[in-house]
């Protein structure tokens, strides 16, 4: 009886204090921690409160789901467009408290009423993806079951969200509510690889006063079998400490990161952060992580948050399969941000939607979202081919494929010309210990840009491709220089991403001492189409060519040092 008083209580105070808003009051803060005890004590019968006995993997937000969470509450505009675009990727589990209510706002708006599901539940606020549940595969058999932490408000209905969700999708739930396994933290501060590696702030060292950092760290590795957690510090201006709001990883390789101009609100923390990610943790392949930069705008009125303004963001979005839903607000703003991720994530439908309304609560698309992972993955994880020498007899292709039917057959596809049908190489399996399969890439031409990807097909005939949307998305890399151009030896050297481009490229460098550098951009007849000089700062640096006006084709980008030269491919591909 105490303890549902203490609930009541709470939920008052909440619904006069919170509303939709994201972040914790005061009010809420000084209650959290008699909140925390209730809630061990209300959910220890539900669920599953001791870590599996066996190895687990957290599924990563780029792989395939079945389906989308979202609560329908506070912003209706905002959720039925989310509806709209990932619907067809997969099924939209609404939660609401009238389903009535949710179909005529979605009928009225042109919004078929098809692939959507109503789970009936109460729930206070629209964050889902703080309060939602995890997707954890089994490894002995990749069955899937759902991780619940405690929530870290104290919203009791928003907290038995996920005992609706195990019921309604009769997925097993295991729960971080019992000492020693106890952990309080929120969904839109943890970002995972799908391979062991997950990212937060600490936010979560203050969330779990009572636990060593080293004890978070087991936790984490008994139930989602986190095996590096790499905590970066707090954002002065990010009021909720998420780092969603200014960071996601598009890939197992790549961390997509938001970027204000220079000395810009969280701008000085982002690039520290950024930059003791990079001097101390590579790829799970042991390679540094490819960066892509995104700006961080200003609202309407030109304010940055740190005088008042709203935290604009284009790093909070989600994936939904083949789909990437994104934050609009400006569009003076939004075709930067789209065109960035078009080019990082290409083949994938980027469908944007306005913002503006909720972006003042501190939360946007990811905010409110939440996945069901697929109950029947065909898992592919590849380490891409970076650029190759001339020469060699080949590129070779390595891949964790697996499947629990086994799988039957795995096809590497490759080209060299997009006019051209794609060729075929078949994998094998080359280490059954860890699931690799392996094949090799013919030598080609010296200034070829290979594009490739990867298709598997289980025992049970379950296909796949990696990446997702491919043939329409692959991975493809240069092989030997451009021109008779030779880089140095001592030349840093320098990357373009992505490559082919199509509205935005990067170039990127990593520089001992700060450089001025000369970028040239030259097309087939030699003529120099664009020339920049650009004061680059030491450690990993990302300039954006200007390639807006280019038509398509082959072009030379060629970098100088004090120290050499370097010349490498472009393919720009309208």
């Amino acid at each position: 009886m105490r303890t549902i008083v203490l609930l009541f209580t709470l939920l008052v105070l909440h619904t006069a204090s919170a509303g939709q808003d994201h972040r914790i009051s005061r009010a809420e803060r000084d209650a959290f921690p008699a909140y925390r005890d209730s809630v061990r004590r209300a959910f220890r019968l539900n669920g599953i409160d001791q870590p599996p006995s066996y190895s687990v993997r957290t599924a990563a937000e780029w792989e395939e789901i079945d389906a989308l969470v979202i609560a329908w509450t506070g912003f209706p505009d905002i959720l039925r467009e989310i509806v709209r675009g990932a619907q067809t990727e997969c099924r939209v589990l609404i939660v609401c408290t009238d389903s009535t209510i949710v179909k005529n706002n979605l009928q009225s708006n042109g919004v078929p009423l098809t692939n959507i599901e109503y789970v009936v539940a109460p729930f206070n606020t629209i964050w889902c993806r703080d309060y939602g549940p995890w997707n954890v595969y089994d490894e002995r058999n990749d069955s899937l079951y759902l991780i619940d932490w405690i929530y870290n408000r104290p919203r009791p209905k928003d907290d038995t969200v996920n005992t609706s969700l195990e019921r309604y999708t009769s997925l097993p739930m295991y729960r971080t509510i019992t000492t020693p396994w106890d952990l309080v933290h929120t969904g839109g501060n943890f970002m995972v690889d799908g391979m062991g590696t997950a990212f937060s702030s600490k936010l979560i060292l203050d969330e779990n006063p009572t636990h060593t950092e080293a004890e978070i760290d087991t936790i984490l590795k008994r139930f989602m079998g986190i095996n590096r957690y790499v905590l970066m510090d707090k954002l002065p201006y990010d009021q909720i400490h998420h780092i969603d709001m200014h960071l996601k990883l598009l890939d197992e390789e790549t961390l997509l990161v938001g970027e204000y101009p220079p000395g810009i609100a969280d701008g000085p923390q982002i690039e520290q952060n950024l930059a003791y990610v990079l001097s101390n943790y590579a790829s799970p392949w042991g390679d540094p992580y490819r960066v892509v930069r995104i700006p961080m705008p200003p609202d309407a009125m030109g304010v940055y948050p740190n005088t008042g303004g709203d935290y604009r963001t284009y790093t909070n979005a989600v994936f939904v399969n083949r789909t990437v839903l994104l934050p609009f607000y400006d569009t003076q703003y939004d075709t930067t941000a789209l065109r960035i991720w078009q080019e990082a994530m290409p083949g994938h439908r980027i469908v944007g939607i306005d913002c503006n309304d909720i972006i003042p609560s501190l939360g946007a698309i990811h905010c409110i979202t939440k996945e069901i992972a697929s109950r029947d993955p065909l898992y592919i994880a590849h380490q891409r081919i970076r650029d190759q020498p001339a020469g060699g007899s080949g590129y070779a292709v390595d891949a964790i494929i697996r499947h629990r039917s086994g799988i039957a057959s795995a096809t590497v596809w490759y080209r060299t010309d997009t006019l051209q049908p794609w060729l075929a190489v078949t994998m094998n399996l080359t280490n059954p210990s860890n699931n690799t399969w392996s094949c090799t890439i013919p030598a080609q031409a010296s200034g070829s840009l290979v594009g490739y990807y990867i298709e598997a097909t289980s025992n049970s005939g379950k296909q796949s491709t990696r990446p997702l949307p491919a043939p329409d998305a692959y991975w493809s890399f240069n092989v030997g220089v451009v021109t008779n151009l030779v880089a140095t030896q001592s030349s840093p050297g320098f990357t373009l991403f992505p490559n082919p481009a199509s509205g935005i490229c990067l170039f990127g460098t990593e520089l001992a001492v700060t450089e001025t550098v000369l970028i040239r951009t030259i097309d087939l007849t030699g003529r120099v189409v664009d020339e920049q000089t650009v004061l680059i700062p030491p450690g990993p640096a990302y300039w954006q060519l200007p390639i807006d006006g280019l038509p398509s084709g082959i072009y030379t980008v060629l970098a100088e040092w004090s120290s050499g030269s370097q010349a490498r491919k472009l393919m720009i591909n309208r």
